[in-house]
């Protein structure tokens, strides 16, 4: 299969690095200079600069001209520039079948990545998501992974999750869209909840109980939302909440150490190098959690210490000694 990945970040350039064996990849990057520097060296020294690029692997800094063979597009890009992403393919190549596999919500408009699809694809477009519990890095050197490919069409998904498929990175098809994005992009926050307690020196105990509580948050705001329960008790739930909140390698863990530490978000977010969608997603999601209703403390936590100049010491320290309650509610 030809497959153009768009977006050559640390996770675009390890998907690109995992499918080549088996597949016809380019990967495209904005800047042309980029693409010099990786043809030239074989290595994305500013995004992951442990592995080398296979030789054949081709890099393009034109996306029309990595577009018009292309039988699959996989757009690896933040958030934030999905949207602008999904219109020039739209009008580059119309119909070509898109997986996106990026992880929160657009800010200002609240919406996940399939709903921006619907905005800018044309309808009859085949589209999915990629998700789940993967560093780039590991990806990148063929260590084992699992992740879901979701697409309302269950063909679709069956069909991608198998040609993505291979002995190191198992990809499994559902048709929950919705649960699969919500956790994927929920997660995020509370990876900067469990980074804060790491940092504050709270202990395995209090982090495992953020994680269950932060797991209980995705589940009710994700049910409200049309998500199904199994979605977040599996690979793009339970798997990358785990994966998030306790990995050396997480962006959004560093950012809440690094709160925990004394440093201020402007500071943390200039050497961090990379995006790390929990900050914006905070804000998207405590809308969304007061907009229906839904109890979601350690979300609206992070939230104030992101941005009303809560202490890390004093959110963390207000949600293990609020009032007790039952686990399970019905």
């Amino acid at each position: 299969m030809k497959i153009a990945v768009l977006g050559a970040g640390a996770w675009g350039t390890a998907l690109a690095v995992s499918l080549v064996g088996r597949h016809e990849v380019g990967l495209w990057a904005r800047s042309a200079t980029q693409v010099a520097e990786m043809n030239s060296t074989r290595c994305n020294s500013r995004y992951l600069p442990e592995v080398t690029l296979p030789a054949p692997l081709r890099f393009e800094s034109n996306l029309a001209a990595l577009l018009g063979p292309a039988e699959l597009v996989l757009a690896v890009v933040p958030s934030s520039g999905l949207r602008t992403l999904l219109r020039d393919v739209n009008t580059t190549a119309p119909g070509v079948p898109v997986v996106w596999a990026c992880k929160g919500f657009e800010q200002g408009s609240c919406k996940l990545p399939h709903q921006v699809a619907i905005d800018e694809l044309n309808a009859d477009t085949p589209r999915g998501v990629l998700s789940g519990p993967s560093f780039a890095r590991e990806v990148a050197q063929g260590l084992p992974t699992a992740l879901t490919l979701a697409s309302l069409d269950e063909a679709f998904a069956s069909r991608i999750a198998f040609a993505l498929h291979s002995h190191h990175l198992r990809v499994y098809a559902c048709q929950d869209i919705m649960g699969v994005e919500l956790g994927g992009a929920v997660k995020n926050v509370l990876a900067i909840a469990a980074g804060i307690s790491d940092g504050m020196g709270f202990g395995h105990n209090a982090r495992a109980a953020l994680i269950t509580r932060g797991l209980a948050e995705i589940t009710r705001l994700g049910l409200v939302l049309g998500g199904r329960q199994e979605t977040f008790m599996g690979l793009a739930g339970m798997g990358d909440l785990i994966l998030t909140c306790t990995g050396d390698l997480s962006r959004n863990r560093q950012v809440g150490l690094q709160l925990a530490g004394g440093k201020t978000l402007a500071e943390i977010l200039g050497g961090l190098g990379h995006v790390a969608e929990g900050v914006n997603t905070a804000q998207e999601v405590l809308r969304l959690a007061q907009q229906h209703k839904v109890e979601m403390p350690i979300t609206e936590a992070v939230y104030q210490v992101l941005f009303q100049d809560l202490s890390p010491r004093t959110a963390v320290e207000s949600l293990l000694n609020r009032a007790p309650s039952t686990e399970f509610r019905h």
